[in-house]
C-alpha cells in the first residue's frame, strides 16, 4: 500500500455491501468453509472496499506474518482511519487474522484466492461448461429478454397488486418472499408498503441484492446448506454470458436453488429436468459494477436516463413507454392519457393521499420524481418546483395532524405532591397520553385510567 494509494486527500466513506455485513454475522467456521472454494475469495475481494483490496495484494504473496507497523507505515496520515476501520472489517471476515501480534492472511483464503488469480486446479467452483453443443442454441439477447421479463414481473406486481390492474402473478415462492422482506403486505389481495416503495427507488443490482439477502436469511428454514447456498450465487456472477453450464456438479441444495432462481430470472433452463442451465446478466454481474439489466429500444424497458417533466401546475408528462414505470406512477399520480411514448397526469390532493394510506410517504415520491427527472429539467434550480414539494408535504402533514384516542383527563390534585406520584405511576405503566405538570393535568388511556383509580384506592387503605 503506498502512499499514493493512502492519497493526499481525505478517503471517501465507501459503503460496505450488504453481502458482506451478513456474512460477517456468520461463525468462523462457515466462513472458512467459504474459502474453499477459489470463486468465492474472488468474489469476495470484488466485494470489498478499495482500501481493504489494497490490504489484501498486498499480504498475499507474503509468505510470512508482517507486523503491523509496517503495514501501517504505507498509510498516510489522512488514511489511518479508514486504515483502521479497514482492518476491523477484514477481522470480522476471518480474512485477515492476527498470530504472534503480527497480521496474516487467513490460509484457506490465500490459497484458493491465489488459485483464482493463476489458475489451475480440477475445482469446478468456477461453473463446469456443458461439453455437448445446444441443439436449441441461445443468444445473448435471448437470455437480456428472458431476465427482463421475469425480474419486471416482480416489480410489476408489486405496484399493480391490489388496483385495478391484473398484472401476472409471480410463483408462490417469489410472493412468500416479498411478504417476508416487509415488500408487500396483506393474505389476500397483496399490496406495496413503504419499504417497497423505497425498494423501487434502488438500482436494479440493490434490489436483487435485497432480495437475495432475504432468501439467504430463509435457508435454515428449507433446510439448507448456507455455505453451498452462497458458493452457488458466487459460482454464477464469475460464469461467462451465453454459455450454457451442466448441473451434474451441484450439490443438493443447489439444486434445490434452481427453481428460484429461474423465477428471479437468473437462470435459463428449459425444464426442471435438464442438466443444462444458462445464467443471465442478472446472475453473471451480481459481484461486479456493470448494469444488471440492458434496456431494449423497442420495449422501452428499464430506461437508462430520466424521463420525467413535473411543471408548477402539478401536470407532469412522463416520456416512457414502459408498463412498469407507468404502474409507479399511477400509484401518486392522476394519469389522464396515454400515448405510444408519452404518458400525462396530474398530481393532486386525492393522488397523493391514496399514496399515502398506502404506506408510501413524501419524501419518498419527492425522491422518484428527482431521480427520473427528465435532463431538460436539470437546468433548472431547483430541480423540481418548491410550490409542488411543499405541497405534496403539506398533504402528508394533514394526514398526521390530529391523532384520536379515547381516555380520561385528570386534574384537581389538591396538591403536587399527589399529582406527581400519580403521574409518577402512570408513566411507569405507561398509560400517559399528555401532560401539562404546571396546571397539574394529565390524560390518561382508559386502560389506564382503572389502573390509575385502583392506585389511588390502595394508597388510601394502607394510610
Amino acid at each position: 500500500m503506498s502512499g499514493t494509494a493512502a492519497s493526499a486527500n481525505p478517503p471517501q466513506e465507501v459503503d460496505q455491501h450488504p453481502l458482506l455485513s451478513f456474512l460477517a454475522t456468520q461463525p468462523p467456521t462457515a466462513l472458512t468453509r467459504l474459502y474453499t472454494k477459489p470463486s468465492s475469495c474472488l468474489c469476495i475481494f470484488r466485494l470489498l472496499g478499495p482500501f481493504e483490496r489494497q490490504i489484501v495484494m498486498n499480504l498475499l504473496w507474503m509468505e510470512s506474518p508482517m507486523p503491523p507497523g509496517m503495514l501501517g507505515a504505507w498509510v498516510l496520515k489522512e488514511g489511518k482511519m479508514e486504515y483502521e476501520k479497514s482492518l476491523g472489517v477484514l477481522s470480522t471476515l476471518q480474512i485477515l487474522q492476527t498470530v504472534n501480534a503480527k497480521l496474516i492472511l487467513n490460509p484457506q483464503f490465500k490459497s484458493n484466492f491465489r488459485l483464482a488469480l493463476t489458475g489451475g486446479g480440477d475445482h469446478a467452483s468456477f461453473g463446469v461448461p456443458c461439453e455437448r453443443e445446444d441443439k436449441r442454441s441461445t443468444t445473448i439477447e435471448q437470455l437480456d429478454q428472458y431476465a427482463i421479463e421475469r425480474w419486471e414481473t416482480i416489480l410489476h406486481y408489486m405496484v399493480s397488486s391490489g388496483t385495478d390492474q391484473a398484472p401476472p402473478k409471480p410463483s408462490q415462492g417469489v410472493l412468500y418472499l416479498l411478504s417476508r422482506s416487509g415488500l408487500m403486505t396483506g393474505t389476500g389481495v397483496m399490496k406495496i408498503t413503504s419499504q417497497g416503495f423505497q425498494f423501487l427507488l434502488n438500482s436494479p443490482h440493490a434490489q436483487l441484492w435485497s432480495l437475495l439477502l432475504e432468501y439467504l436469511k430463509l435457508v435454515e428454514d428449507r433446510q439448507m446448506d448456507l455455505v453451498e447456498v452462497v458458493h452457488f450465487l458466487f459460482m454464477l456472477s464469475t460464469m461467462e454470458l451465453g454459455q450454457d453450464y451442466s448441473t451434474e456438479h451441484l450439490t443438493q441444495s443447489q439444486e434445490a436453488m434452481l427453481e428460484d432462481l429461474r423465477d428471479y430470472g437468473l437462470v435459463l433452463q428449459r425444464k426442471a429436468t435438464s442438466k443444462r442451465i444458462h445464467p443471465t446478466r442478472l446472475a453473471t454481474t451480481l459481484t461486479s459494477s456493470a448494469p444488471p439489466l440492458i434496456s431494449t429500444a423497442s420495449d422501452g424497458s428499464v430506461p437508462s436516463r430520466g424521463f420525467i417533466i413535473l411543471e408548477t401546475n402539478y401536470r407532469l408528462y412522463a416520456y416512457t413507454d414502459n408498463p412498469l414505470q407507468t404502474a409507479v406512477l399511477n400509484l401518486f399520480v392522476n394519469l389522464k392519457s396515454r400515448f405510444p411514448n408519452l404518458v400525462t397526469g396530474l398530481i393532486t390532493r386525492e393522488s397523493v393521499k391514496r399514496a399515502l394510506s398506502n404506506g408510501i410517504t413524501a419524501e419518498q415520491i419527492i425522491s422518484y420524481l428527482v431521480t427520473h427527472a427528465h435532463p431538460q429539467m436539470h437546468k433548472n434550480n431547483p430541480l423540481l418546483p418548491i410550490t409542488v414539494q411543499d405541497q405534496i408535504r403539506l398533504w402528508e402533514q394533514e394526514n398526521n395532524r390530529v391523532h384520536l384516542n379515547d381516555g380520561y383527563l385528570w386534574r384537581d390534585f389538591t396538591s403536587f405532591s399527589d399529582y406527581e406520584i400519580v403521574r409518577n405511576y402512570a408513566r411507569q405503566i405507561g398509560v400517559v397520553l399528555w401532560e401539562n405538570p404546571e396546571k397539574r393535568w394529565m390524560f390518561l388511556t382508559a386502560e389506564g385510567h382503572v389502573s390509575c383509580r385502583s392506585f389511588i384506592e390502595r394508597r388510601q387503605r394502607e394510610k
